[in-house]
């Protein structure tokens, strides 16, 4: 009996050992990515295909400065990596792809449970003279539990994204003119800064910020931007419908003058506008007077706005990103 108990007790201490490992957010691993040879790989997807399959122990891969000319992709078998560069001003992962939606993204991340830092994602083809504007993703982001700090995503059409699960970013800086911040995630802005870059165009043609694709009632997804800051060249809409209850909400953004008297736009659901959820409220600046605002823009409830401006009801369910890693090192 006495050997039963020791051999209970022992497993029950590795159970919980090995759960800890997974939730504690503390990184087991470290590995170096330096262009210079200084590290332990000269690429980023290098370091990743070195982390085990199903990987249980957060893994950091640090990437010193430079610009890497490469696409990045985390497959699904890649869990808790913690990706950080050292500020998204001088680490920079960029690749020219366009064409498609998913497969020109410079990074594809698949894994659930993911960490960015200090890093930024660019896609460079919408940016090269002469290119028609396409398709161009900076960041394919079709993962749950995924979190950004930081980091920046450039590009002109589609730039990130937003494709999927629930997600958090953090002082970032997101560029783009067409459908920049587009998809059916479920995710929170807060304090990100956008730059609308209309002119890069080359048309004339007006931006759009958002293109939110929540498909039916039940659906869960939508973008809210809190304390955040849009600027740059217009004029932009606020958001256009990807699909029929597509739901963003901008609350205390400062929003500069670029954005249309109007606001939105309900792309291909003119006159089913009913099920569309576009909110503001209490934003400020020249862009936030709401006195033209198209007349389908909701106003919502007091249980509504708590909802999805509360982080732990909106997108922290199980309490995730407090198990996460806050920084590398």
């Amino acid at each position: 009996m006495q050997f039963f108990n020791f051999f209970l007790n022992s497993s029950l201490l590795v159970l919980v050992l090995s759960m800890s490992t997974k939730t504690d957010g503390q990184v087991r691993k470290t590995i170096i990515v330096d262009q210079s040879g200084h590290g332990s790989f000269t690429t980023i997807q290098n370091a990743i295909d070195s982390v085990p399959s199903n990987n249980e122990a957060w893994t950091l891969i640090h990437v010193k400065a430079g610009i890497y000319n490469e696409k990045v992709t985390i497959p699904r078998d890649k869990p808790r990596i913690l990706l950080q560069g050292e500020s998204y001003r001088s680490t920079i992962v960029q690749f020219g792809d366009g064409g498609d939606s998913i497969k020109s993204s410079t990074l594809s991340l698949y894994a659930d449970d993911f960490v960015a830092m200090d890093i930024t994602f660019k896609n460079t083809y919408n940016l090269e003279p002469g290119t028609p504007i396409t398709w161009a993703p900076a960041a394919l982001i079709n993962a749950d539990m995924a979190a950004f700090y930081r980091c920046g995503f450039i590009s002109v059409q589609d730039t990130l994204t937003d494709s999927e699960g629930r997600h958090y970013f953090e002082n970032c800086y997101i560029e783009g003119a067409v459908d920049f911040i587009w998809g059916n995630g479920r995710s929170i802005y807060q304090g990100c800064n956008l730059n609308v870059t209309a002119s890069a165009q080359r048309s004339g043609m007006a931006a759009y910020i958002t293109a939110q694709a929540r498909d039916s009632v039940v659906d869960h997804s939508g973008f809210v931007f809190k304390e955040g800051w849009i600027f740059g060249t217009g004029p932009a809409y606020l958001g256009r419908a990807y699909k029929p209850y597509a739901r963003v909400l901008f609350y205390r953004t400062r929003m500069s003058g670029i954005i249309v008297p109007q606001g939105w736009s309900a792309w291909n659901y003119v006159k089913k506008e009913n099920s569309i959820v576009y909110a503001e409220v209490d934003c400020t600046g020249a862009g936030a007077n709401k006195s033209k605002r198209v007349a389908w823009e909701k106003k919502l409830s007091s249980k509504d706005l708590s909802y999805l401006l509360d982080i732990n009801t909106f997108i922290n369910n199980g309490g995730w990103i407090q198990r996460q890693p806050k920084r590398g090192s």
